[in-house]
């Protein structure tokens, strides 16, 4: 697909990418998951029966914004299970919260991990690690038995074959490259289609599901794309991820669609994801795809092809 911004008939910027949907998959280079993962990730708590309300698996679920409302309860979980938050090894950066990046600017307050969009997941490691008893200071580890654990599950989840149990190691076979994301743990890459079949596998995790779609504010927060798409239509999931990708799933009908803009660019992202949603019939998003001038004069507009 092609996003094309338009002035008075003259292209002047333009992105592509991939739109493929479950229904109609076909076969792509592979691409990192980047945060499209933590609700793959986090089916092991699931799995491993972890004493979790909605509203905290969906923290682990999701990229947080870091406002207020997300370190009341990330703090609640840390709390709950016992857990020192300077445990956490996701790494600082500023809240995504412009609001919040306000607020704490006022206070004089200085953003810690906790504050890091990824904090809700590198939480939800640490509680796995206490359940499970294993080491807690080295669980960001590739051969950690929890980043093992993970990487076997995405690929099951997946559909793709998981590497030998003699060699399930950090020097262990996977079917495709896994690097280091952002916040310092392990990111698998796999085709955009196994993507797709990851999160229809997820549906049948119907805690996950309901937790998203009941604390959509929770999983994101402010101006975060998968949260509008989940406050304004009925029956989607979506979650986004660094690399200008977006999974978007219709739990009601188990289809669903992924968008990889091969710029990374998150406006024509969004542009792509909501345009898509409302084509294919699955919600109503107003969202303005006229190109103004700081006076307010429409002086051009985006475009979606196809």
């Amino acid at each position: 697909m092609r996003i094309e911004y338009i002035r008075d008939g003259l292209v002047e910027e333009f992105h592509e990418g991939i739109f493929m949907q479950y229904s109609n998959r076909f076969q792509t280079d592979a691409y990192y998951l980047r945060s499209c993962a933590k609700p793959l990730q986090a089916t092991l708590l699931v799995d491993n029966n972890v004493d979790l309300t909605e509203e905290e698996l969906a923290l682990c679920c999701g990229s947080h914004a870091g406002e207020e409302c997300h370190i009341k309860v990330a703090r609640g979980i840390l709390e709950k299970f016992d857990i020192d938050e300077n445990l956490l090894r996701c790494g600082v950066h500023a809240p995504l919260a412009r609001s919040m990046q306000d607020k704490m600017l006022l206070r004089g307050e200085k953003a810690t991990a906790i504050h890091n969009n990824c904090s809700g997941k590198h939480i939800g490691f640490l509680v796995l690690c206490k359940v499970m008893g294993w080491d807690m200071l080295t669980y960001d580890r590739p051969e950690h038995p929890l980043q093992v654990a993970i990487k076997n599950k995405i690929n099951t989840l997946a559909n793709l074959p998981c590497p030998k149990e003699e060699s399930r190691s950090e020097g262990a076979t996977q079917p495709y490259p896994v690097t280091t994301d952002g916040c310092g743990v392990p990111i698998l890459s796999m085709p955009l289609e196994n993507m797709l079949i990851g999160y229809k596998n997820l549906l049948k995790y119907d805690k996950i599901v309901s937790a998203i779609k009941n604390h959509p504010y929770i999983f994101g927060g402010e101006n975060r794309l998968d949260t509008e798409i989940i406050q304004n239509t009925d029956n989607l999931i979506a979650k986004v991820g660094a690399g200008g990708l977006c999974i978007v799933f219709n739990y009601k009908i188990g289809d669903g669609f992924v968008v990889k803009i091969n710029d990374c660019s998150m406006e024509a992202r969004r542009f792509a994801v909501l345009e898509m949603i409302n084509r294919l019939g699955w919600g109503k998003i107003d969202f303005d795809k006229s190109i103004k001038t700081l006076h307010g004069q429409v002086v051009g507009h985006v475009e979606i092809i196809p």
